[in-house]
C-alpha cells in the first residue's frame, strides 16, 4: 500500500506497540501478520478513497503474542476526529451495526 511518498511509514506517526519486538518462539506471526495485513490494505485503500492522506492516518499490520493477525489505526488526533465524524454520520440512522 503506498502512501504519499515512499517515507509514508516513517513520518512521525508512531505505530510500534509497546510490545514490539517480543517473540515466542514457535509461534506463526507471519501467518497472522499477512491476514492482518490483507485487512490494512483495504482499510488503507479505503482510507484514501474518502481523501485521507496515509501520512495523516493509516492502518497499520501487526500481531499479538499469539501470532493472531491485528490491524491497529494510527493517526494525528484531529485526523482521527474526522475519521469519527465520517463513521458517525455513515452509522447514523441504524442500528450502528457494521456490514
Amino acid at each position: 500500500m503506498a502512501g504519499s511518498g515512499e517515507d509514508w511509514l516513517s513520518d512521525g506517526l508512531d505505530v510500534e506497540g509497546a510490545d514490539c519486538g517480543l517473540w515466542v518462539p514457535g509461534v506463526d506471526y507471519v501467518a497472522g501478520w499477512r491476514s492482518a495485513r490483507e485487512a490494512t490494505d483495504r482499510l488503507n485503500r479505503a482510507l484514501l478513497g474518502a481523501g485521507f492522506e496515509l501520512s495523516e492516518v493509516r492502518a497499520v499490520s501487526s500481531t499479538n503474542e499469539d501470532g493472531l493477525g491485528v490491524v491497529r489505526v494510527a493517526g494525528w488526533p484531529d485526523v482521527v476526529e474526522r475519521l469519527a465524524v465520517l463513521l458517525e454520520a455513515v452509522t447514523s440512522g441504524d442500528d450502528g451495526g457494521a456490514a
